[in-house]
């Protein structure tokens, strides 16, 4: 089953950085993906799932969540996948290559100094890759287009 977009995004900010994105999806099939089940439940998007939150400080954590986004991104197969952060939506983003999914990965507001780790990483896997704050963009990228706040 192909679906449309499957939108990735952890607890926080993150989260509130991918439902401002998501507005401008509103035409589109959009499943989500987040970290803890209350927010599907605050912002009543009820077409969504609950994946473990992990970081690389927590290896069995981030073991767990591979496995989910893997059932996931394989079930759906979906046709793009855009995330916020934070290593959940990375791993969904790598995943997706799998089954051809095109990527676009928007680094977080709160990283004013320096890119996120996962925000440097993305750079080898995603098909666009964006920063929210001029001072950090590169002619090789990310490209900036924009804050979402």
């Amino acid at each position: 089953m192909k679906s449309g977009v499957l939108a990735v995004a952890s607890s926080g900010g993150h989260w509130q950085q991918l439902l401002l994105l998501s507005e401008s999806l509103q035409d589109l099939p959009v499943t989500f993906v987040t970290t803890k089940r209350e927010l599907l439940k605050q912002s009543e998007k009820t077409d969504g799932f609950v994946v473990y939150d992990c970081n690389r400080d927590k290896p069995l954590q981030v073991a767990k969540c591979l496995i989910q986004c893997a059932r996931i991104v394989f079930t759906l197969r979906p046709k793009v996948i855009i995330s916020t952060g934070a290593a959940p939506g990375l791993i969904c983003i790598a995943l997706g290559k799998f089954v051809g999914a095109k990527s676009i990965w928007v680094d977080s507001f709160a990283n004013v100094e320096q890119l996120s780790m996962s925000g440097k990483m993305a750079r080898y896997i995603c098909d666009h890759w964006v920063t929210q704050w001029e001072h950090l963009s590169r002619s090789r990228g990310p490209i900036f287009e924009g804050a979402l706040l």
